[in-house]
């Protein structure tokens, strides 16, 4: 029974057109620009995206006279503590962005507050951490080691490349993101809350697990770009490190 609309964040005219003819009761902002590294190289549409689109979505809910009937959410990140100022990180902890795409998500976030603040809007940012599914796209880092493993499983392929191997993330699953995104709306009062799993796992250690899956046992050699992640069993190298996925500032 889904009705899909054509439209798009960089476009307010469409964005009030749908919220006119579909007078929404809850609305989940989930469109971004949402790849970290891509955000370097295309800063400006970003930010357009990321930033600006959530005030212009906001602006829609207003001029179509919905404030008081709207319940908006916001897909905020754990980018935007970026490099952290207290661990963990809690609703209170101070924001350091590292990105473009951070910076951006800085400014919605902010706006979002804004509109809350202002206009009474019940409006809340979900500030959550990775979360990861079969639907994640082929160039965020879980999915690549995932797909690359198959295809050696599959005799399709033989050696990947990955960035900065020791780099940490708190990874969860979206269905349970999700959940929490809708739980969210379903409160009295408008709040903002970080969603986690509050443990920590190294992009190395995905690596491992992933091989491990298929039978195989991964081991280190090198230091560095000449790190190489060979196949105990077989010999074979299946990892390589390549400076080009490293990000200009790391969280």
């Amino acid at each position: 029974d889904m009705k899909l609309h054509y439209g798009d964040l960089t476009d307010s005219t469409c964005l009030v057109k749908i919220i006119n003819e579909v007078k929404p009761s809850e609305i989940y902002n989930l469109g971004a620009q949402s790849h970290v590294k891509i955000s370097f190289d295309l800063a400006e549409y970003t930010a357009d995206v990321d930033g600006v689109g959530t005030l212009r979505l906001l602006d829609a809910i207003k001029t179509c006279g919905l404030i008081n009937s709207v319940k908006f959410y916001q897909a905020s990140t754990s980018e935007l503590f970026g490099k952290v100022q207290e661990i963990p990180q809690k609703e209170t902890t101070p924001f350091y962005p590292r990105s473009p795409y951070g910076a951006a998500k800085l400014y919605a976030y902010w706006i979002v507050v804004n509109f809350r603040e202002a206009y009474n809007l019940f409006a809340v940012n979900g500030i959550l951490f990775n979360h990861e599914s079969p639907r994640r796209g082929a160039n965020f880092v879980t999915r690549k080691i995932s797909r690359s493993v198959a295809k050696i499983h599959l005799g399709q392929l033989d050696c990947f490349s990955l960035g900065n191997l020791d780099a940490k993330r708190d990874w969860g699953h979206a269905r349970d993101y999700v959940e929490a995104m809708w739980l969210m709306l379903q409160t009295d009062e408008p709040e903002d809350f970080v969603i986690a799993t509050g443990e920590v796992h190294s992009v190395r250690e995905f690596v491992e697990k992933s091989f491990k899956h298929i039978g195989k046992t991964i081991v280190w050699e090198g230091k560095n770009e000449n790190e190489v992640g060979r196949c105990k069993e077989t010999g074979k190298i299946h990892v390589t490190v390549n400076h080009k996925y490293y990000r200009p500032t790391e969280v």
